[in-house]
Formats: structure tokens, sequence, C-alpha cells
């Protein structure tokens, strides 16, 4: 193996490998794992992309993204924040945008204060640029204080990361917490990334946006969870004109990777955008609240506010969440350890992306092992 590079050594995806690896000869599981939706696209959102594929519009578009598209999310911008003149582009999803933004912030040495528990991405690709991931212990309640954050931040912080609709657990922070987070990077002039892929489900109120507070916040969006196009690969990044050369270097790295967008599936995003969703977020919200209800008396929860997952305490007779994990898949169920996601295996996150009947399932087996 020498011939790997060094950095390949820093990834570890052995955790979820390892639950896909127990799982390969489950019949029909319940599956709590997979945290993408179990709707289709709309009907109108894929019109619109089979037109643009009948209509011949399947070439590269410029690395930004189609100008009339980029125009239509500078109206959101500019209704969401306020903001005027917005530097937006089209990203290969919000895993392409972090990628761009993170090759185009981070040194080796640069320190990023993020939550834990965390996205999986942030921490790896961080690692393999040579950053050094600062992690703000939220249990047992995940929110990520001001007062931990100002703590955390050092002479080199580069980037405070949030995360709200936060995967894995569903905390959906308050306008009042974002505003003095930003004033904490404000003082520090720092930059704050925020990833908002799925600020449409906000199941008890709508979803503040630093964006709202700050003009050094790069936005980070996109459509795969709330219009069901985790296929398409289509997202976006914005910041305001202060941080226009960081977009531009971002912009210079798609180039000469990413290239652009798929054209097809960008020239969709004027119907997602004028889709009203409202019905899918309620049955969400009603599925979050069943399996919280069904969970109560056995677990540990803290209710989500939002996306579709709950980040669960595992009960106190097993030794760490992995041990759980196994035990879970032997009762058919696929669930994913917390130190995917975590400095921890305490916990374990659930996806209740999925249909009714597999949340009953579910929530029998989940009581089973609790008792």
């Amino acid at each position: 193996m020498d011939y790997l590079a060094d950095r390949t050594q820093l990834m570890d995806a052995s955790g979820i490998r390892k639950v896909f690896a127990l799982a390969a000869e489950l019949k029909d599981p319940v599956n709590f794992s997979i945290g993408q939706p179990d709707f289709d696209v709309p009907g109108p959102v894929k019109e619109a992309a089979i037109e643009a594929i009948r209509g011949g519009r399947n070439s590269y578009s410029q690395t930004a993204g189609d100008a009339d598209v980029v125009a239509c999310l500078k109206d959101k911008i500019k209704s969401d924040y306020g903001w005027d003149n917005s530097q937006v582009m089209l990203t290969d999803g919000v895993s392409g945008g972090l990628l761009l933004a993170f090759m185009a912030l981070i040194n080796p040495g640069d320190e990023v204060i993020l939550s834990d528990p965390y996205f999986v991405i942030y921490k790896h690709v961080i690692n393999m640029l040579g950053g050094k991931c600062v992690f703000v212990d939220t249990y047992p309640d995940f929110r990520m204080s001001p007062e931990k954050v100002g703590s955390a931040v050092t002479d080199r912080t580069k980037l405070i990361i949030l995360n709200s609709p936060a995967n894995p657990t569903g905390v959906v922070y308050s306008a009042d917490e974002i505003q003095k987070i930003v004033e904490v990077a404000r003082q520090k002039d720092v930059i704050i990334l925020s990833d908002e892929l799925y600020d449409v489900f906000s199941y008890d109120s709508k979803c503040p946006s630093v964006g709202s507070y700050y003009d050094k916040a790069l936005i980070l969006n996109g459509f795969s969870k709330t219009s069901g196009m985790t296929g398409w690969r289509v997202g976006y990044a914005a910041c305001t004109e202060k941080l226009a050369p960081l977009m531009e270097k971002m912009m210079m790295i798609q180039q000469y990777t990413f290239v652009c967008a798929p054209t097809p599936f960008q020239l969709s995003v004027p119907a997602a955008l004028a889709y009203d969703m409202s019905s899918y977020v309620d049955c969400y919200r009603a599925k979050r609240d069943r399996v919280c209800e069904g969970l109560k008396d056995g677990y540990e929860i803290v209710k989500p506010g939002g996306a579709f997952y709950l980040f669960v305490k595992v009960p106190d007779k097993y030794p760490n969440a992995t041990e759980f994990v196994k035990e879970a898949i032997k009762n058919n169920l696929l669930v994913i350890p917390g130190n995917v996601f975590s400095e921890r295996d305490t916990h374990f996150r659930i996806s209740y992306a999925t249909t009714d009947e597999k949340i009953e399932q579910g929530i029998e087996i989940l009581s089973k092992l609790a008792k």
C-alpha cells in the first residue's frame, strides 16, 4: 500500500462499512440508516429537467452555472437575507460546495471550529487538507453555545461551521443563538460556513440563517433533500461581495475539478424553488412525532426541530453504540453508530425518512432492544 497518498490514511469509513457488511445478509430490513428522502422528485421538477434534456440543454454550463438559474437564486438570496449583488454559484451538491470551500480556505495547520456531533464530510476533508478540527462538545442537548465557540477561537482559527437543521441531530438553532455566534465571529473576524441543506425541513418554526446577520457568511444549500433529487447533484453557494475573492477561487477550483453542476438538472432549479413542499414537510413532521412518541419510554431523546434524524443515546446496558448497532442488525434493523458522526460512541443515528409501516416496525424493534 506504499503507493497510496498519506492523506488517504486520514479518512475512516469503517463505522458505516461495518454496518453494511453486517447487514448484507438481511432480508427486507427496517432501514433507519439512509439519509435520503423516501419521496420521489415532484412531477413539475422532473418535467423541467426532461424538457431541458429533450431541448438539447445537455452541454457544459458556465462554471458558476446557467445565467438564468444563477439570477433566480440571487433573487431568492435577496428575498431571504436582503443581500444586494450577492455572489452565487451552482455546485455539485452541498458536498461539492464543501470541498470547494475547504480547498479555497484551509491551509495546513488552520483550525476549523465545528460541533460534535458533526456531518461526516467535515472532519475527513478538513483532515485531508491538513487542517485541524476543533470540536465543540454539544452533548447532551446538541446546541453549540456561543461561549464554547468563543473559547475555541485562537489565532489559527480560519472558519466556524454551522449546520442547522443539523445532521445527525436534527437540531435547529434559534435566531438568538445564531446572532450570538455571529457576534463571536465578528469580533474575531472569522468566516462562518453555514450548511443549510435541510432548511425546508424545519418543523416548529422557520429556520433562521446566518445570512440574515453576517456579511462574512458562506451559505451552502441545495435541492437533494428538499426536492428528493439526491442523485441529481445540484447545490449552490452564496456570499456577499465581501467574500467575492473566496467565491472566485471556488469557481476556479470547480473549473479544474467538477467543471459545472449537471446542466439539465440546474435547469430544474426554478421549478424546484416554485414547488410547494409544505405537504411533504407536514408528513415528515408527523414521522418525527411518531418516532419520538414511540421511543420516549425506552430512550433518552432530544426532540429534533428539523431534518429527518434523531441522535439517540444508547441504553446503559450496552457498552457503546457499536455494540448496540450489532444487536440491532441481528434484529433486522439498520441504524448508524454515533462514532461515525462524533468523537464519542454513546449514541446512534436514526433516519426516519422511510415509510410509516417501517417506522412502526422500527419502533417495535428498538423498544425490544431497550428492554
